[in-house]
C-alpha cells in the first residue's frame, strides 16, 4: 500500500498489535475541521499531532524519547534548524507539533467529481449521483454534513450498533455529552472504511442505512441507499502526492 493510500485508509491497530476502541479518523482534509478526534478533545491539529505518539494504544512512545530519536538524525537537525531559525534547540515539543500539523494541512484532496460538478461540469456526476445528491439534501443529511468538508464539526449523540463508547462525555464530564461524537467529514468517505466511531460498519451502504435510522429516524429503502451511496462516492478527490525521505 502506498503512503497516500494508507493516509486514506482507517483502522485502529496500534503498537504491539493492540486494537483500539475507536476507529481512526482520516487525516485527509483534517485541517478544515473545527475539532479533532471523535470526542473533540483537541481544537486543532497542533493539539492533535502529539497525542498518537504518546498514547499507549497507538505509538506508545514517551515524547522525550521521540524528540531524542529525531535529534539523532542529522537530516532532522538541519530541517528543524531551517524551519525554526530563532530557536537554540529547534527539535522541541512545540516545533514538532507545528511541523506535523503543517504537513497534515497539505493532505487535501481536491478535484472530486462533486467539485468538478460545482465548477460547472454537468457531466462530472452520473444521474444516480445527482439523484443521490437530491436525496442527501431532501432527507436532511446536509444539516450536519455541511460546508466544504461535509461536516459542521459539532457533536451529536449516536449509539451505533456494538458501541458502548461514551464519546465526548469522557472530555467534558457533562451528562449532556454522553455518547456524543463529532460529525465526521464525508470527503473521501468511499475509501475511508470501516465506518462509525467503533469501526464496526464495513460498508458505506450499511452506514447510510444506520445513520438514516439513528440520526434522521428514517428507514431508507434500497433505492435511496444506493443513490446516496453513489453520491458519497463522488466526494472522493485526488490523493496528495509526496515523497517520504530516506533515513539512514
Amino acid at each position: 500500500m502506498s503512503l497516500s493510500a494508507a493516509l486514506a485508509a482507517t483502522g485502529a491497530t496500534a503498537d504491539d498489535g493492540q486494537i483500539g476502541e475507536r476507529n481512526t479518523p482520516t487525516v485527509l482534509n483534517s485541517g478544515f475541521l473545527g475539532a479533532q478526534f471523535w470526542d473533540g478533545r483537541e481544537p486543532d491539529l497542533e493539539g492533535q499531532s502529539l497525542g498518537p505518539i504518546q498514547a499507549s494504544i497507538e505509538m506508545a512512545m514517551a515524547l522525550d524519547a521521540a524528540l531524542e530519536r529525531l535529534d539523532g538524525f542529522t537530516v532532522y537537525q538541519e530541517k528543524f534548524a531551517a524551519a525554526f531559525p530563532g530557536d537554540e534547540n529547534p527539535i522541541n515539543k512545540d516545533n514538532l507539533a507545528m511541523a506535523i500539523a503543517s504537513f497534515e494541512r497539505t493532505l487535501n484532496t481536491p478535484n472530486s467529481p462533486f467539485d468538478r460538478y460545482l465548477r460547472g461540469d454537468m457531466d462530472a456526476l452520473s444521474q444516480q449521483q445527482k439523484d443521490g445528491m437530491v436525496a442527501f439534501v431532501d432527507n436532511g443529511c446536509i444539516a450536519c454534513h455541511s460546508g466544504p468538508a461535509f461536516t459542521d464539526s459539532n457533536f451529536y449523540a449516536s449509539q451505533v450498533p456494538g458501541s458502548t463508547d461514551v464519546g465526548r462525555f469522557d472530555v467534558t464530564g457533562d451528562e449532556a455529552d454522553m455518547h456524543k461524537f463529532r460529525t465526521p467529514t464525508l470527503r473521501n468517505v468511499g475509501v475511508t472504511y470501516p465506518y462509525m466511531n467503533n469501526g464496526a460498519t464495513e460498508t458505506l451502504e450499511e452506514a447510510v442505512a444506520i445513520m438514516g435510522k439513528e440520526m434522521l429516524n428514517r428507514e431508507f429503502d434500497d433505492a435511496t441507499i444506493a443513490d446516496i451511496t453513489a453520491f458519497l462516492h463522488s466526494l472522493t478527490g485526488e490523493m496528495p502526492d509526496f515523497e517520504v525521505p530516506a533515513l539512514p
